[in-house]
């Protein structure tokens, strides 16, 4: 069964076709990383109309790749909950028109649920190389070959979501059978590294900037609190936000009164490196301490991370060290946003489920996976 997969939830125009939920056949991500980065951060109407403007090429794109026409499609999948309400209603409204002019079933998928079906993609099909275009559409930022998990996860399956807008620990017990055991009770990790960026003067989004200067950092430098919270799997970050600025602020001899756009000049290269390294370092043995607790709680055969922060190689490290099975993580390209997992959840959400009428599909931009 083949599905073409339409993710626009956020700031990425992406289209894939993905076979029997785990062969990948093509994957064409728009980014508006660019556009958004002037901000430092997504402005939701220039991200509708971005989509607005590339929707089409995206799709056309990936048949092409794929080589294939419509007649070889057997199925629309479409995220359609949560993310920006502008960005949600040009893909699903795509989808819709697609799935009555072709006649194909449609299947409404949930973006944060469908992160944890990249690692379900284990094979690849006419040499598929990810194709990642610039704000246009037409100029290519990108081509390189994605190298695909070797096996899926056995269930039950506990997984850590983590992004720009999510943090969440979901034990999966199979398809479509899961129960979030924790979430984040303000900041997503994946805001917090974009807030603490733009903190030490370092470029959006923030995950790979504070990464990539860690590198030259002592993760031991600053000594940084971790939540403690009475939900035991729940996440909390805006207070290791606040200890951060307060940490700048004291290191560069100002009080809590001086504003937080100011401290960066004020910072050297080796106080900002030592700064990322101690914040990333806090912030990812918060998510493994979470993670290794109800992986012994539940027993889980498999762990797998998801969205944009699981590309972080510094929790891959960490994580690998403190769970004692293999965790064979998917691939970088399919953490960010992109609709080879959209696509790859929707074949396993058909085998389950109805499809939905394109005239009756709506967006719940803030739908939750607990209200699903």
């Amino acid at each position: 069964m083949k599905i073409l997969g339409i993710e626009s939830s956020c700031d990425e125009t992406a289209a894939a076709v993905v076979q029997d939920g785990r062969t990948l056949l093509s994957s064409v991500v728009n980014s508006q990383i660019d556009i958004h980065a002037v901000y430092g951060g997504v402005v939701p109407e220039v991200a509708a109309r971005s989509h607005i403007e590339v929707i089409n090429p995206v799709i056309n794109q990936a048949l092409s790749d794929a080589k294939l026409t419509w007649d070889d499609i057997d199925a629309v999948a479409v995220s359609y909950a949560p993310g920006l309400i502008g960005s949600l209603l040009v893909g699903t409204l795509a989808a819709r028109t697609l799935a009555i002019l072709k006649n194909k079933p449609l299947y409404p998928i949930h973006h944060v649920e469908s992160h944890v079906y990249a690692n379900f993609l284990t094979e690849t099909a006419n040499g598929i190389w990810n194709m990642e275009y610039g704000d246009s559409g037409s100029t290519l930022i990108a081509n390189s070959q994605i190298p695909i998990a070797t096996s899926a996860p056995a269930f039950p399956i506990l997984a850590l979501i983590v992004s720009g807008g999510h943090s969440q620990l979901v034990l999966f017990r199979d398809h479509g059978d899961y129960e979030l055991l924790g979430q984040t009770q303000d900041d997503a990790v994946g805001e917090a590294f974009d807030k603490v960026a733009k903190i030490l003067g370092l470029a959006y989004p923030g995950g790979p900037s504070i990464a990539r200067a860690a590198l030259n950092g002592n993760p031991t430098k600053y000594k940084l609190p971790k939540s403690k919270l009475s939900g035991k799997y729940n996440f909390s970050f805006s207070g290791l936000k606040t200890a951060v600025l307060r940490a700048v602020q004291h290191e560069t001899g100002v009080d809590f009164t001086f504003p937080s756009s100011g401290l960066a000049q004020r910072l050297n290269d080796v106080q900002r490196a030592d700064f990322a390294a101690s914040f990333q370092r806090t912030a990812i043995e918060t998510l493994v301490d979470k993670t290794e607790r109800a992986f012994y709680d539940f027993d889980a055969k498999s762990v797998v991370i998801a969205g944009g922060v699981a590309a972080n190689a510094e929790l891959r490290r960490i994580l690998s060290e403190r769970i004692p099975i293999h965790i064979d993580y998917a691939p970088s390209d399919l953490c960010t946003d992109n609709a080879a997992m959209v696509a790859s959840m929707g074949y396993y959400y058909s085998l389950k489920n109805q499809p939905i009428s394109p005239y009756e599909l709506e967006v719940i931009p803030s739908l939750s996976m607990s209200a699903k």
